[in-house]
């Protein structure tokens, strides 16, 4: 039962990720069109925190793949007997 709940966070926590990711990257077109009238150093201080959100974001996607990843072999594992 606790597995369960686990795993429903987790899969919230993953989509959750997967839509920031997805936002992230498709945002990446538009933010030169919003930068343009900033200055040369704020462009690419700005282009540069974007860069380390995304890898962060896709980081942090990773860690929580790889924890449902854990949580579903350990539920499939093998259990004590009674």
């Amino acid at each position: 039962m606790l597995i369960a709940r686990t795993m429903l966070s987790i899969d919230l926590r993953v989509a959750r990720v997967e839509r920031l990711v997805q936002m992230l990257e498709q945002d990446a077109r538009l933010l030169a069109v919003r930068l343009s009238p900033l200055s040369r150093e704020r462009q690419e201080s700005t282009k540069t925190y974007a860069a380390e959100l995304v890898a962060k974001a896709k980081a942090e996607l990773k860690r929580l793949r790889d924890e449902k990843a854990f949580y579903e072999t350990a539920e499939s594992g093998p259990h004590a007997a009674d």
